[in-house]
């Protein structure tokens, strides 16, 4: 690996590991007091996702308060469904063989068709990520040119690849979340930042992510698919999620409601989009949440298309670190 290439992956690194201390602040909350709070539950948490136990300590959060946090040590392995595959290898694969691509809202499949497409899809002929002769598709087959890739400036020598990095790439990453036992509802919303700002964690000790780059990957003629399960791998965070597609566990709600798939930052509980009849909430607020008496306040996500899970933190967020 050149320096160039280290020196971005470390940047990277310092950043995604920051304390989520200095996010800014937007949008009033208003000032009702919530007659129901829900605890987080550590029960929910898959024990074979985490390193070590789940164990209650004393942090200070950005707003100065000191709370009682959980802190939840995962070993960055989701045991509740397979991870891969990501960039088919042939035009003529099917989407067995791809994961998936968010465009415009919508989510599609990214199989061999929809690779040999690209320049259509994207209206530029620059586009070509495959050989006319042989229909092999490039993708990214060892640790250096994922890092290579896989990053904000993407290495020149890989426009018009399929970046495609393997969790056996980078072993033993361990993910430590600080959050609070009992949500603080802040007196404004808290923005997500991107970069830097994760947004939660899935029941099988997976992060919820910020919006991926796709701007800066689309610059160089690159595509980093996610698995079906909204997941990809990069060298700062391991595997995580940029969208909620059903197969990682949730918890079923007894009166219909949308069923719960993990934790923000801020403690609250994030649920699916649709409830068991296939509808959505038509009362969330700008941070895609809503208040009930069963679960107190929570969220849902967003459309998986949107590359996106909340919009901001009703809540003050706890913090969130990486071991490599």
């Amino acid at each position: 690996m050149n320096n160039r290439i280290k020196k971005q992956t470390i940047l990277s690194f310092l950043i995604i590991a920051t304390v989520l201390s200095s996010c800014s602040k937007s949008n009033n909350v208003s000032s009702t007091t919530d007659a129901v709070v829900i605890e987080v539950n550590p029960a929910y948490f898959l024990q074979t996702g985490l390193a070590e136990s789940i164990t209650k300590v004393s942090k200070t959060l950005s707003n100065g308060s000191t709370v009682e946090c959980y802190k939840i040590v995962s070993n960055n392995t989701p045991t509740d469904h397979v991870q891969g595959p990501w960039c088919p290898t042939n035009i003529n694969d099917g989407i067995d063989k791809g994961g998936v691509w968010f465009e415009g809202g919508k989510l599609y499949d990214v199989d061999g068709p929809f690779i040999k497409n690209l320049a259509t899809f994207y209206a530029n002929t620059t586009w070509k990520l495959y050989n006319s002769a042989t229909g092999e598709i490039n993708v990214t087959s060892t640790k250096e040119a994922c890092q290579a890739a896989a990053r904000p400036d993407v290495d020149p020598l890989y426009k018009n690849y399929c970046v495609e990095c393997l969790p056996s790439y980078f072993p033993g990453i361990k993910k430590t979340y600080y959050i609070p036992v009992k949500p603080i509802k802040g007196t404004t919303t808290t923005a997500i930042m991107g970069m830097g700002t994760i947004i939660g964690i899935a029941f099988n000790g997976i992060n919820f992510d910020p919006p991926a780059p796709t701007h800066a990957i689309l610059g160089a003629y690159t595509l980093a698919p996610m698995d079906d399960a909204g997941g990809h791998v990069n060298g700062v965070a391991g595997y995580h999620y940029h969208a909620a597609t059903g197969k990682s566990t949730k918890v079923a709600q007894a009166d219909g409601h949308a069923g719960m798939i993990g934790y923000a930052m801020d403690g609250y509980g994030i649920f699916e989009r649709l409830d068991e009849a296939g509808k959505e909430s038509t009362d969330l607020d700008a941070s895609r949440g809503h208040y009930d008496s069963t679960r107190g306040y929570h969220y849902h996500v967003a459309y998986a298309g949107t590359n996106s899970f909340i919009n901001s933190f009703r809540g003050i967020p706890g913090s969130f670190s990486v071991t490599l």
